[in-house]
C-alpha cells in the first residue's frame, strides 16, 4: 500500500489535484460573497471537484476500463465522502479549535485549506479502484 504513495501515479495525482485544491480554495473566496462560510465550502468545493475529474483523467488515469459514465459516477461517490471529511474539518476548525487555541485572524481560510488537505491519501485510493480503475 505505501508504494502507492510513491509511485509516479501519485505524483500526478498530487500535482492535479494540487491545482484542483487551488481552484477549490480561491473559488470559496468568490462564493463568499453571495452565500455563508459552510455553502461556500460546498460550492467551492463542487467546482475544484469538476477541475480534478478532468485533470485527472487527462493526466492521471488515462487507461481506465470504466466508461466516462462509470468514472463519473464513482469519481462523484468518492468525493461526496471526501466533501464530509472537508466540510467537517473545516467547521469544526472555524468553530471550534482554532478559536480555543486564540487564533483570531483567517480562521475560515486556515480552517477550508487544512480541510481540503485531509483527504488527499482517500480521494487517491478511492478513485484509482473505484473512480478509474
Amino acid at each position: 500500500m505505501l508504494s502507492n504513495f510513491l509511485s509516479k501515479e501519485f505524483l500526478l495525482f498530487l500535482g492535479t489535484g494540487g491545482v484542483a485544491a487551488l481552484v477549490n480554495f480561491s473559488s470559496r473566496f468568490f462564493y463568499n460573497r453571495f452565500m455563508g462560510f459552510s455553502w461556500a465550502i460546498v460550492a467551492a468545493y463542487l467546482t475544484g471537484m469538476g477541475t480534478a475529474f478532468v485533470l485527472a483523467k487527462m493526466f492521471v488515469f488515462r487507461k481506465t476500463r470504466n466508461s466516462t459514465g462509470q468514472s463519473i459516477f464513482f469519481f462523484t461517490v468518492v468525493n461526496v465522502f471526501a466533501l464530509l471529511q472537508t466540510w467537517g474539518i473545516s467547521l469544526l476548525l472555524a468553530y471550534k479549535i482554532l478559536p480555543a487555541l486564540g487564533i483570531q485572524h483567517s480562521i475560515e481560510a486556515i480552517a477550508h485549506l487544512t480541510g481540503i488537505m485531509v483527504p488527499v491519501f482517500t480521494s487517491y485510493v478511492g478513485h484509482k479502484h473505484l473512480s478509474f480503475r
